[in-house]
């Protein structure tokens, strides 16, 4: 049989897939050997007992359908799915193998992007497929290897990587989210505009969409960890329920954080009503002295012909002694009754 295997290079993280060109990699668990395969090789590898991964870019979707037909690891409908099929973490179960669904994401400037990788494990290979560079199976490769050398006994170490890359992943994500909770929240406390509404209601979508991924994320694990399957050693399960209660506290700090994110809101909504108030308080105490102020202007700017004050040689001091004695009374009469 021809040698097809690439060695991968020493010290090196190895270079993850490219559309037209798969990751693959066959395991011998015996011997604790690992070797690159090309696509050819793959089942003449898995004949001659060893495990394969294979890990496959889905981007140019005609030719790798194509190939995927050629090596049957899976039905066609699988490959159909994992081609059309929205991001969305789900679970099915075959005679010959298990698919799961499992959805990452990747963090940008304020948002993040779901990742789709379609996952089918036999009993002799394990097929990931997705559309581009993935975040969580970047780092899967860039640790496999050490793994590998040092604790797989069998091919479930595989799927404990998967997903213990994945959950960092979530960490990760949610931490990001701790921070732009927090910032908002020191926003909200100075003088804002009205553009944190917007940035207050779009981080809430967020965090409520990425509640959405994890839900089923944690359902998935619970099934793989809890359900016996051919697949995943008996070895490898309790790891995986571990990783159910990580999610768990990922999700609690989820809540946590649209917890803090209303109340902060909240609170500036309540701080602005205050303020309002205050406002309002100083132009209630304004309007109540001019009122009686602009009654005795009002009397006295009648056009009557008989006024007896408009006889009286000291009527303008009257008047603004008048004035100031209402002003002082009204004033005294505030503060007595803490309206000042």
């Amino acid at each position: 049989m021809a040698n097809h295997s690439i060695p991968p290079v020493s010290g090196s993280a190895p270079k993850g897939p490219t559309p037209g060109h798969p990751f693959i990699v066959a395991f011998d668990f015996d011997r604790k050997v690992e070797e690159r395969l090309e696509l050819g090789a793959v089942r003449n590898s898995m004949i001659d007992g060893r495990f394969v991964w294979v890990d496959v870019d889905i981007t140019e979707a005609a030719e790798t359908k194509a190939a995927l037909t050629r090596l049957n690891l899976c039905a066609d409908e699988i490959i159909d799915d994992a081609l059309t099929g929205e991001p969305a973490t789900q679970s099915g179960r075959y005679d010959d193998y298990l698919h799961f669904v499992v959805t990452g994401c990747r963090l940008t400037d304020k948002h993040f992007e779901l990742e789709r990788v379609d996952v089918v494990i036999g009993e002799k290979f394990l097929l990931t497929m997705h559309r581009g560079p993935v975040v969580f199976l970047d780092s899967v490769r860039k640790v496999y290897k050490s793994d590998f050398m040092r604790f797989a006994k069998s091919p479930s170490f595989l799927i404990y990587e998967i997903w213990d890359h994945l959950v960092e992943n979530y960490l990760l994500v949610q931490k990001r989210f701790e921070e732009r909770v927090e910032k908002l929240q020191t926003e909200l406390i100075g003088e804002v505009d009205d553009r944190v509404f917007a940035r207050v209601s779009e981080l809430g979508a967020d965090l409520l969409h990425f509640r959405k991924v994890l839900l089923p994320a944690r359902a998935v694990l619970s099934d793989l960890g809890s359900r016996k399957t051919l697949y995943i050693s008996e070895a490898t399960q309790p790891f995986l329920v571990n990783m159910v209660g990580t999610l768990e506290r990922v999700l609690q700090d989820l809540l946590a954080d649209r917890d803090i994110l209303n109340d902060s809101l909240n609170l500036y909504v309540s701080m602005v009503g205050h303020r309002t108030n205050r406002v309002m308080n100083r132009l209630t105490v304004v309007s109540v002295i001019f009122l009686p102020l602009t009654f005795l202007c009002g009397v006295y700017g009648m056009n009557f012909e008989v006024l007896p004050e408009t006889k009286w040689q000291y009527g303008y001091v009257y008047f603004w002694a008048s004035v100031v004695l209402i002003v002082a009374a009204l004033l005294w009469l505030m503060r007595k009754n803490k309206l000042l």
